[in-house]
């Protein structure tokens, strides 16, 4: 597997650029969360580099002038690691390097080296190596720079090929062993998804960190890893939950987040095979987060790349007892209200109305409205199981009327 890279106690500095279709407020968004995802890996930002430009430098990314800037800042504190916010192309990433002389990364690479530190089974770990291998195969070319590249013509057609082109070869050939180890995992997956019988299916999905594998918790009682960083959870869990007296199976999947790397939603594909494969979907929210709206387009937006749009889902806002509102003084005449100043109560005047029943306001680590949430997961999973099993009707009542009949 190729190794993970240590940011242990490294300096890191980040760089983004302001773009007309992405103004200052969204980089700063962007760039909030990409020193998450580097002190998740292990490092410290110092400092963050951002520059108004149309489009990308296709040689180094950002303008002469702030690189000069960004690798006198770098020479001077000793930074070990600079991380861009977009995907960088082999070129730029080569350029770059020779610039600052120092590690550079891209959200891409360290979304990779995140997955690559969290992957505990061997399932998760093929699945990251195989995202690991697609994302360097492009830029194997750069990898070697110490060799004259050989050209086509008279007398260049010799039996022997290139570094580069023995390394592309093992990558390739790499590429399709992992491919063919999945799809033997796949096989063997889909045979356990069949041998559980006909429970109904119920899948967590969401932003990462939002609180998933604590609800998951909470209501199985189990011990799934849960931890305050991005990323905690990337193996599938499936537990068997029981309701009062009706059983469903409860699955917590790998957390989704913006600009995610097209190699990791393929190679992830079983993992959000349990996605599709649901009868009803609890989409976790972390309301306390500002950008939380946003969060939740990026997951609908990946829901509707795997056709998982369309499955009966419940909101689920998480974390209320961390949510403050922004407060306004009542003699302040300037200050505009925004979605910053709503109170939870406003909230759910808001769009969240229209949605009927199926939201629900929760805290999954201090278990506030928890018996809301029992009840309205209870209601839905029965809505599924009667339709499925007609003659069950009866051995699971209403959730109110389950005291009654007992």
């Amino acid at each position: 597997m190729i190794e993970k890279t240590d940011l242990t106690h490294e300096k890191a500095v980040l760089i983004g650029i302001v773009t007309k279709e992405q103004g200052h407020d969204k980089l700063k968004e962007y760039l909030d969360e990409l020193e998450f995802l580097t002190y998740t890996a292990g490092g410290e930002v110092i400092k963050r580099f951002s520059q108004n430009m149309d489009k990308p430098n296709p040689k180094t990314f950002i303008g002469t002038g702030k690189m000069n800037e960004l690798k006198q800042f770098v020479d001077e504190n000793e930074v070990g690691t600079a991380i861009f916010d977009d995907e960088l192309s082999p070129a730029q990433q080569k350029n770059i390097e020779k610039i600052l002389k120092c590690k550079v990364l891209d959200r891409t690479t360290l979304i990779l080296d995140i997955f690559a530190q969290r992957a505990q089974t061997s399932y998760a770990r093929t699945q990251v190596e195989l995202a690991q291998y697609e994302y360097l195969l492009p830029r194997l070319a750069g990898m070697w720079t110490h060799l004259e590249r050989q050209r086509g013509g008279i007398g260049m057609r010799g039996p022997g090929e290139t570094e580069i082109e023995t390394d592309r070869r093992i990558v390739r050939d790499k590429i399709a062993l992992l491919k063919k180890k999945l799809e033997t995992i796949d096989k063997q997956m889909e045979v356990q998804r069949g041998n559980r019988g006909q429970l109904v299916r119920v899948a967590l999905v969401g932003y990462t960190n939002v609180g998933k594998s604590t609800l998951m918790n909470t209501i199985s009682k189990s011990e799934v890893f849960a931890e305050n960083k991005l990323f905690a959870t990337l193996d599938t869990t499936v537990r068997k939950v029981v309701i009062r007296n009706l059983p469903f199976l409860l699955t917590d999947t790998v957390g989704f987040i913006r600009k995610l790397p097209t190699q990791l939603v393929e190679s992830f594909k079983s993992t959000l095979d349990e996605v599709r494969e649901a009868d009803l979907l609890l989409h976790v929210v972390d309301i306390s987060h500002p950008n939380f709206e946003d969060h939740i387009e990026s997951v609908n937006q990946i829901m509707s790349e795997i056709k998982s749009n369309d499955k009966p889902t419940i909101m689920v806002f998480n974390k209320i007892d961390q949510y403050e509102a922004e407060e306004i003084e009542d003699d302040d005449l300037i200050t505009e209200k925004t979605k910053a100043h709503y109170t939870l109560k406003e909230w759910k005047q808001t769009w969240m109305n229209k949605m009927g029943d199926n939201v629900l306001f929760i805290s999954a680590l201090n278990k506030e409205n928890m018996e809301d949430f029992r009840r309205k997961v209870y209601e839905a999973v029965r809505k599924i199981h009667i339709t499925r099993f007609p003659y069950n009707n009866f051995l699971y009542p209403e959730y109110d009327k389950y005291g009654e009949e007992k």
